[in-house]
C-alpha cells in the first residue's frame, strides 16, 4: 500500500514538470498566450484604440497638431509676400530692359549720325547753324562770376563819388544776391531762343542785345538802391550813370569771352534720315 502511493506521487511530480517545460514555439504559438506585462502598441494610441492613452502624451500631441494648424496662415502670408516681391522685381527688370534697348537705339542713331559726318554730310542741312542749349550750371556761373565783376565796379564808383567806405560796401551788398539771381533767371529765359546763335555760339549781334537789356534793368536797379542809402538823388544819379555806360561795354566783352567757351554747352543733334 505504501509502495502504491510512492508510485503516484512520483509520477504525479514528473508529469508536472512536463507541464512546466513545455513552450509554444514557431507557427504553434498559442493565440491566448498572454505576456505578464502588456505594452501597448502604436496602434493603440489611435482615436478607435481600446486604450486609453497618457494625458500627458496626448497633450504633447494636441500642441503639435495645434502649432502646425497655426502656421500655416503664417506660411500663406509669407508666400503671398515673396510673390509680391517677384513681381515687383519682374517690373524693374521690365523698365530696365526697356531702357536699355532705347539706349542702345539712341546710340546707335549717334553712331550712324558721326559716321555720315565724317564722310562729309551735313549735321542737319545745308546752311544750317548748330544749334545748342546752355546748362544751367553754366547759366549759374556766369551770373555769379558777373556779379562779382560788376560789384567791384559799383563799389569804386560808390565809393568815389560818396566818399564813404559803408556808404559803397553798403550799396553793393544791397543789390548783390538780387542781380546774380535775377541775371540766372534772364540767361535761362534767354537760353530758350536760338535767335542770334550761328557756328556753334552766340554772335555778335546776340552778345551786344544780352548787355544792353541787362543794363536797363541793372541801372534802374542801382539807381535806386542808392538813392536809399546814400539819401541822395544826384549822386545815386552819378554812380549809376557811371556803371551804365562802363558796364555795358564790359558785358559786351563778357558775353564775347563767353561765347567762345564749350562749357556748359548741349548741342542740338537733329538726325536727318
Amino acid at each position: 500500500m505504501v509502495a502504491v502511493n510512492l508510485f503516484s506521487i512520483l509520477a504525479l511530480v514528473i508529469s508536472t514538470q512536463h507541464v512546466h517545460s513545455f513552450q509554444p514555439t514557431g507557427n504553434h504559438a498559442s493565440p491566448y498566450a498572454r505576456h505578464s506585462s502588456i505594452i501597448p502598441s502604436p496602434e493603440s494610441f489611435l482615436p478607435h484604440s481600446s486604450v486609453i492613452m497618457p494625458k500627458n502624451q496626448r497633450s504633447q500631441i494636441l500642441s503639435v497638431a495645434t502649432s502646425l494648424d497655426n502656421d500655416k496662415p503664417v506660411n500663406e502670408a509669407m508666400i503671398r509676400q515673396i510673390d509680391q516681391k517677384i513681381q515687383n522685381y519682374e517690373k524693374k527688370q521690365q523698365k530696365y530692359l526697356d531702357k536699355l534697348n532705347s539706349a542702345q537705339a539712341e546710340l546707335e542713331k549717334f553712331k550712324e549720325t558721326k559716321q555720315r559726318y565724317l564722310q562729309g554730310d551735313s549735321m542737319g542741312g545745308e546752311g544750317e547753324s548748330a544749334a545748342f542749349t546752355e546748362t544751367t550750371a553754366r547759366s549759374l556761373v556766369k551770373s555769379m562770376m558777373w556779379r562779382v565783376i560788376a560789384g567791384s565796379v559799383t563799389f569804386f564808383t560808390s565809393l568815389r563819388f560818396s566818399g564813404s567806405m559803408s556808404t559803397a560796401l553798403s550799396i553793393v551788398g544791397s543789390d548783390f544776391f538780387s542781380k546774380a539771381a535775377t541775371m540766372f533767371i534772364g540767361e535761362r529765359l534767354m537760353n530758350k531762343s536760338q535767335a542770334g546763335r550761328k557756328g556753334g555760339a552766340d554772335d555778335v549781334g546776340r552778345s551786344l542785345a544780352k548787355a544792353l537789356l541787362w543794363r536797363l534793368f541793372a541801372i534802374c536797379n542801382t539807381l535806386t538802391m542808392s538813392f536809399l542809402i546814400a539819401k541822395n538823388f544826384k549822386m545815386a544819379s552819378k554812380i549809376a550813370g557811371s556803371d551804365a555806360i562802363f558796364k555795358t561795354g564790359l558785358m559786351f566783352f563778357y558775353e564775347r569771352a563767353w561765347a567762345k567757351i564749350e562749357w556748359g554747352k548741349e548741342y542740338i543733334i537733329e538726325f536727318s534720315i
